[in-house]
């Protein structure tokens, strides 16, 4: 299949470019700026999808739209969320009026908002921050397009992903940036609460089988299914890394809209990877 990945050059772009790639089919890879991390055997358009007027057949009618692409994720109450929101419904609209029939678009457990214990397809959305609030309406427009147009829809929520590396704005790449410069301390919060963590290579691994079905759609968690504690998590991250930094406790408090205990429900996606196993 041809398969349009937008924001490719991101963090989680290129793991999952590559692991499309690496099951032979063709993928054309949409970024602002190009990188040498690409996999090289990707289609590159460097280019701005929301000034494009005709997407579809600027990427030559590709199979499945899978819309990665996002600004400012990490700065939750930025204006840009909300500023952005018709941009990807014109451009998502687009693509289903010119032919894509299988959409999926990456979502966040942010749209939840403060819940504790675990989150299923079911579970009300009440978010909390710009972010969040620009996600879900998102995730509620490419429903209703999908629906209408009969196209396939796939919701990839995602929760806090583990990677030893300085792309990205995560609270484990941000201390890989702090490992590399030397620094002795990291500021950080008590690390009470508990959260979803998923190593990266297993996110791209669950996102590339998501979307490479049709079987099961909807809103799918890309997740672990279970709690851990962030500090302990952390912890683990620095031994397993093998780094020197230590955490500085307490120097941060917990953002008010942060929940104590919150996990995705892995039932869509085990299901997914079961029915790829060779029988």
């Amino acid at each position: 299949m041809k398969i349009l990945v937008t924001g490719a050059c991101g963090y989680l772009g290129l793991g999952i470019v590559k692991g499309l790639c690496e099951k032979g089919h063709t993928v054309v890879a949409a970024c602002r700026k190009t990188s040498n991390l690409l996999d090289k055997r990707a289609i590159v358009k460097q280019c701005d999808i929301f000034e494009i007027n005709d997407p579809t057949f600027f990427f030559e009618k590709p199979d499945i739209l899978i819309h990665l692409a996002w600004r400012n994720g990490f700065v939750h109450n930025d204006s840009s969320h909300i500023e952005d929101l018709p941009k990807h419904f014109r451009f998502i609209k687009q693509m289903i009026s010119g032919g894509c029939k299988h959409i999926s678009v990456l979502g966040t457990m942010h749209e939840v908002g403060f819940f504790e214990g675990s989150i299923n397809e079911s579970t009300p959305t009440h978010p909390e921050s710009l972010y969040g609030i620009a996600k879900d309406a998102l995730r509620n427009i490419v429903r209703l397009l999908c629906e209408k147009n009969n196209a396939v829809y796939q919701w990839l929520r995602g929760y806090y992903i583990v990677g030893n590396t300085d792309l990205g704005c995560s609270i484990f790449s941000k201390i890989t940036a702090a490992e590399k410069r030397g620094e002795s301390l990291f500021p950080f919060t008590m690390g009470m609460n508990q959260w979803d963590f998923l190593d990266y290579e297993e996110f791209c691994e669950q996102a590339t089988a998501a979307v490479l079905q049709t079987e099961i759609n909807g809103i799918i968690n890309i997740c672990s299914g279970r709690p851990e504690k962030l500090s302990e998590r952390v912890e683990r991250f620095l031994q397993d890394n093998h780094y020197k930094i230590k955490l500085d406790y307490g120097k941060f408090p917990d953002r008010p809209y942060d929940s104590k205990a919150v996990w995705g429900d892995d039932k869509k996606i085990r299901a997914i990877l079961e029915n790829l196993k060779p029988e």
